[in-house]
This record gives C-alpha cells, sequence and structure tokens, in this order.
C-alpha cells in the first residue's frame, strides 16, 4: 500500500468525507505537499502555471524540451565561451549523471588551479534547468571558475528530489552526501582545481542537501549557499519532513559540529518551504562562533525588498549572510525566466552567493 492510500484510510476511518463538502480536495492538496518535498508521487493534475513562474505549492514537472516542443533553457553559455558537457558517475552508493561547466579560461591557461562551484538543483529540476535559471555559468565566465550540476535520478526520487529527509542520506559515509562529494572530487580530480576553494550551493531540495553536505564534508567545502532550503535533520522521515516544511521544528533540528560559512536565502512568503528554515540554518551555522551582527533593509533593481543580515568575525570577514526576501516565495532570487522557479524581482542570489564564497580566506 502507498502512502496516499494510508492517507485516504485514515481520512475514512477518521469520518472525514473528502469526496464532497469542506474538505473536498483535501486529498490532492496533501498529494501535492508530498510531491514538493519528494515525499511520494505527484498528483494526478498538478496545478497549471507557466513556464517560470514563481512556484509556492506543489512541484511541477518540467518535461523535456523535446517533449515541450520548444528550445532548450538557455543554461547560460555565450557563444565563443566554455564548454557545458554530460559526464556520470558511478559510486558504492549509486551513479547519478553530471554536467560540468567548463569556462573559456580553462583553455586559455590549463594549468591554473579555479575554484569550484558545486550547484544542486531542486525537485522536478535537471542540470539544463537549473543552470539557466541561476545563470551560474555566466558568472563562470566572468570570474573563472567551474560549475558542476549533478542530476538526481528519478529511480532514487520520483519527483528528482535530494533525499535530504531520509536518515541515511544525512552521513557521511553511504548515501547521497557521499555520491555528491564523489563526484566533486571526480572533476578535482580530472582538472585543474583549487581545492581550498571549493563550494556548494542548492535550492529547495537542493538547498537541504547542501547544509547536510557542509556538515558531513567540512573539509571538502569552504562555504555553503542556501536558497528556501532546511536545517541540517530537520526531519528524518516522512511526517517529520512535511512538519519542518511548514516550519514546526519536530524534532528539533540536529546540532552541527562544525560551522562551515554559509550565506542563506529565503522569501518570507515561501508557502512550501517556510521561511523560518532559513532563520534556523543561519542559527546553526552561527554555533559556537563570536561573530558580529548588523542589518540593512534595501531594494534590489527589480523591485524586491530584501533585509540582509551579516555576521562577521573580528576581523570582518563574513561568515554567516541571512538574506529575507520581502514578499518573495519558493524562487530562485534574481533568477532568468528561461528555468523554473526563479523570481527576476529579487536581489542575484547567485552573484551575491559567489562573493560570499570568494570572500572566504582559504586555510593556510
Amino acid at each position: 500500500m502507498n502512502i496516499h492510500d494510508t492517507i485516504e484510510q485514515a481520512l475514512t476511518r477518521a469520518g472525514l468525507d473528502t469526496r464532497s463538502g469542506p474538505l473536498r480536495g483535501v486529498t490532492d492538496t496533501i498529494r501535492e505537499a508530498l510531491a514538493s518535498a519528494g515525499l511520494g508521487t505527484r498528483a494526478a493534475h498538478p496545478p497549471s502555471t507557466g513556464h517560470g513562474a514563481v512556484i509556492d505549492v506543489a512541484a511541477r514537472e518540467v518535461p523535456p524540451p523535446q517533449e515541450r516542443g520548444d528550445a532548450a533553457p538557455d543554461p547560460g553559455v555565450a557563444q565563443g565561451a566554455g564548454q557545458f558537457v554530460a559526464r556520470r558517475f558511478s559510486h558504492a552508493a549509486g551513479t547519478r549523471a553530471y554536467k560540468l561547466y567548463l569556462p573559456a579560461r580553462v583553455a586559455r591557461a590549463p594549468g591554473e588551479a579555479l575554484p569550484l562551484v558545486v550547484m544542486l538543483h531542486g525537485c522536478t529540476q535537471s542540470a539544463d534547468d537549473f543552470a539557466a535559471g541561476t545563470q551560474m555559468n555566466r558568472l563562470a565566465d566572468a570570474h573563472g571558475f567551474l560549475v558542476v550540476y549533478p542530476e538526481q535520478a528519478a529511480g532514487a526520487n520520483a519527483s528528482r528530489c535530494w533525499n535530504w529527509f531520509r536518515a541515511e542520506d544525512q552521513v557521511r559515509e553511504g548515501g547521497e552526501p557521499a555520491l555528491i562529494a564523489g563526484i566533486v572530487q571526480a572533476v578535482a580530480a580530472g582538472h585543474a582545481v583549487d581545492p581550498r576553494r571549493i563550494f556548494v550551493a542548492g535550492l529547495s531540495a537542493g538547498a537541504a542537501m547542501a547544509v547536510i553536505l557542509g556538515e558531513t564534508h567540512p573539509e571538502l567545502f569552504a562555504a555553503v549557499g542556501v536558497h528556501s532550503g532546511l536545517p541540517y535533520r530537520s526531519a528524518s522521515d516522512v511526517p517529520s519532513a512535511l512538519a519542518a516544511m511548514k516550519g514546526r521544528a519536530a524534532p528539533a533540528p540536529g546540532r552541527v559540529t562544525r560551522a562551515v560559512p554559509t550565506i542563506v536565502f529565503h522569501g518570507d512568503r515561501d508557502h512550501t518551504v517556510q521561511h523560518s528554515n532559513g532563520d534556523r540554518i543561519a542559527e546553526q551555522a552561527r554555533a559556537q562562533q563570536a561573530l558580529q551582527a548588523r542589518s540593512e533593509t534595501d531594494t534590489a533593481p527589480g523591485g524586491r525588498r530584501y533585509t540582509r543580515t551579516l555576521h562577521a568575525d573580528a576581523g570582518g570577514r563574513p561568515r554567516v549572510e541571512l538574506w529575507t526576501l520581502h514578499g518573495a516565495g519558493h524562487a530562485w532570487s534574481g533568477g532568468h525566466a528561461s528555468g523554473s522557479y526563479t523570481d527576476g524581482t529579487g536581489p542575484d542570489a547567485s552573484a551575491e552567493m559567489l562573493r560570499f564564497f570568494l570572500a572566504q580566506r582559504p586555510p593556510g
């Protein structure tokens, strides 16, 4: 019996008729909430939204371009610039496809060790879709760094979400953190990568997995970027995942053992992952550190108001940043409309994350 049948039986035993009256449609609502977390199959008829619209409720399927009958998302590769190559990686924890962006600077200076940014997509997204929405490849051309986009397999999660809510995928060995770390290590072994400047960022389920990677592999990642994500060990199963997404601390998030520099973006009108999760991620990242805080409120060129709270060490280096996006939903701030889950009115999360990453002083 699948999870949806279990829910329907429980409602029936409780004497609740979901076929008519005020509870009509409650089953589809539950299914859509589960799908947004990758915790079950999607509803038969998901909400209809335009491509590139801000998504606030349930994850939506973005079919391949050949099925949509339109052009593929522009992954942000300018003509004559770098290369966007598709590869696969096998590990004891499984096999995953990924795409690697090599900026033109790699060909011009083949021996130069460059930074590497790992980008983890959200539910229903792909590497091309996430690259198009975040435009991280264009930043890579401008600033000279590599970008790798691991892709979740449909066989591992029906909605292609990273399995952030499973206990076996919140540890260093054996699960998806080890698999993603293996991809990163393979890229670093095959290209000139500065091992002191490897960073990871993600959206939604990908953001939750980025937080996990910062805890499980702190020696690999110099900083973490989190957009619309969840704290470390905020869930261990389906019920606790739904509670965490709605901002209910059940159970309380786990404690981090090593605070990795972290930048957080979260909309305060996010109805998929409540914005209180962003506050809790920042709290975890600040743990056991003596930091000085200051806040500022401003408006992005696109019209989105935001509050930025910076926590810096005694030397003024940013260690934790929290960006609260006023009125924003579940979407990448400042993203391009050619990708899904984007909000072009906000501050440029990609550029700000890169600034934060490069501001970290490499050890040694």
